[in-house]
């Protein structure tokens, strides 16, 4: 069956615009806990970004769950994986972040995991939809669910992160730029470098409900470059405003993007005999990563763009370590879903048991020139992607570029964009290619 509301990761779109309604919300809270009611009623966690909308959905999806009979433990502003781990480790029926991620303020979304820490499974988000639109039916007074505030969730979390690294690890002298993108890492991200050692300065930790992965974060490294290079740091660390993604710059202001950070985690794996298998990336990730493992006999699989994919790809394998050139970076052997601060660490151990600067252990992988380009659709209306005046453009670009390049045209799981992808050896040509294609797709957006 098609899937109405879920996309990728969750329900996501604009505030006050349907799905992302207080309405909606309501009763797709009602829908999770009826969902997962049992005998004995059922727990629920829910966890939140900074942007100024997550206070309403909070209230309501708190209410719908009560009148679902189920138990709601509040974590308030937390990292998605955060809220993953602490599902997890509480016992929780679920878990639900209340987040869109690395999206602008006046959006939001709902994403959920399952009682081990994961996605949710198709069939529970399809009997989800299903219970939406069903007749909403209040349990009876004495069975409404109670609703309890989790106060030391930040400081369990800040444990775990830290765990991940063995315990004589210290960063001491390692000097840090840390942006939080004023979202949900503002708190945790800097105490648990710090209390691991580090010298950490910080940008992006005030937010104020409308700042969030505005001008900083992992989608934009401007404010974090100039900072590292002002400050004299080691490098710097950008996370997006749910705290899921992380990027960095090195000491010399380079962007490091995640099929970097995800070459120097495999390669210090590798190196111990630890990595168990390949690595999964995307169909996104950059050919120079893809050549740079290869050429240490390191095998690479490319999934479908979104990190559930690559989990699955994962799973399948029985491997640990994947990721996104976003910066979403999944390490197995340490939690359950993509963690920024988790990934950074692991970057940090492995530069620190190497003894190279980030730039250094960079340079084992050299970037193909790659050039992405967001065109813009009416929602609701037919995929660009499948209009046959496209599919001969794509064809044409790729003759052109003949084996030195590869396209590649997207969906977002997000918003309605079609993403135009061209990757090859000659920059140039690459971002020639990209403009005539990208132009193509407009033509066919505007019929």
């Amino acid at each position: 069956m098609q899937k109405r509301y879920f996309g990728t990761d969750g329900i996501r779109g604009r505030v006050g615009t349907h799905p992302i309604t207080p309405e909606f919300v309501l009763k797709l809270g009602w829908a999770i806990g009826t969902a997962f009611r049992k005998d004995d009623g059922c727990r629920i966690m829910i966890g939140k970004d900074t942007r100024i909308s997550g206070y309403m959905f909070e209230s309501a999806l708190e209410a719908g769950l009560s009148a679902a009979g189920a138990n709601v433990q509040l974590l308030g502003p937390m990292p998605t994986p955060a809220i993953a781990y602490l599902t997890r480790t509480f016992q929780a029926d679920a878990g639900i972040v209340i987040s869109a991620s690395h999206n602008p303020f006046y959006d939001n979304g709902i994403k959920f995991f399952s009682a081990s820490g994961r996605k949710l499974p198709d069939d529970l988000e399809l009997e989800i939809e299903r219970l939406v639109d069903e007749p909403m039916e209040v349990v009876s007074s004495a069975a409404l669910g109670k609703v309890v505030r989790v106060e030391d969730a930040a400081g369990r979390y800040i444990e775990f992160c830290k765990s991940s690294v063995p315990t004589s690890t210290s960063f001491k002298g390692l000097k840090l730029v840390v942006d939080c993108a004023h979202g949900a890492t503002y708190k945790v991200a800097p105490s648990v470098f710090r209390e691991l050692g580090a010298s950490v300065s910080v940008i992006g930790v005030e937010p104020d409900g409308l700042n969030i992965n505005q001008g900083c974060g992992s989608t934009d490294l401007a404010a974090l470059r100039k900072a590292v290079l002002d400050r004299g740091a080691d490098m710097g660390i950008a996370f997006d405003g749910d705290g899921d993604r992380v990027l960095m710059v090195d000491h010399l202001g380079n962007s490091v993007d995640g099929d970097q950070l995800l070459y120097v985690i495999a390669m210090e794996l590798h190196g111990r005999g630890l990595l168990r298998g390949g690595v999964a990336g995307t169909q996104m990730s950059n050919l120079g990563l893809e050549l740079a493992l290869r050429e240490q006999g390191v095998e690479l699989v490319r999934a479908k763009v979104g990190d559930r994919y690559v989990m699955e790809a994962l799973k399948q394998r029985n491997w640990i370590l994947g990721g996104e050139s976003s910066g979403h970076l999944v390490c197995l052997h340490h939690t359950s879903t993509g963690d920024g601060i988790i990934a950074a660490l692991q970057v940090l151990l492995a530069l620190q048991r190497s003894g190279q600067s980030l730039a250094e252990a960079c340079r084992g992988m050299t970037l193909c020139p790659q050039t992405l380009i967001n065109v813009r659709y009416a929602a609701g209306s037919a995929s660009p992607v499948s209009d046959a005046r496209v599919i001969d453009a794509v064809a044409e670009a790729e003759s052109r570029l003949g084996d030195n390049g590869r396209v590649l045209l997207r969906l977002s799981g997000t918003e309605p964009l079609v993403r135009v992808m061209v990757e090859g050896q000659d920059a140039a040509q690459v971002e020639r290619e990209a403009a005539w294609l990208a132009d193509q797709v407009r033509v066919c957006c505007s019929v």
